[in-house]
């Protein structure tokens, strides 16, 4: 059985199943089938076993993998932040006011 260090796909446990199935279209056999058996022992996703199976059928037929680098860019996370907050004293917010039911140390209002 594959280890979790060993597939084609980086981090592939936590891609969404919409993602895998994109990713496996650069995968050759071997690496569709190193997936299969690990997805069968581990989380057993009808959809993944599906997929990959279609794939590696697809791939039988004479289809070939499509280009691209499995461990490419990922858009499933979230670009790093520029740093830094964008707020100045521009951008603050207007002063807070007293309560309605006065200050206390602001003779103008009652007490």
């Amino acid at each position: 059985m594959p280890e979790h260090d060993t597939l084609p796909l980086p981090d592939y446990d936590h891609l969404p199943v919409g993602s895998l199935t994109s990713r496996i279209r650069t995968l050759d056999a071997d690496g569709l089938q190193t997936l299969l058996t690990y997805e069968k022992a581990h989380a057993n996703r009808v959809q993944v076993i599906s997929a990959v199976n279609h794939r590696l059928a697809d791939l039988e037929s004479g289809t070939q993998p499509s280009g691209g680098d499995p461990a490419a860019a990922q858009p499933e996370h979230a670009p790093a932040p520029a740093g830094g907050s964008p707020v100045t004293e521009a951008t603050s917010g207007p002063p807070v006011n007293p309560p309605s039911h006065g200050d206390p140390t602001n003779p103008a209002q009652p007490r």
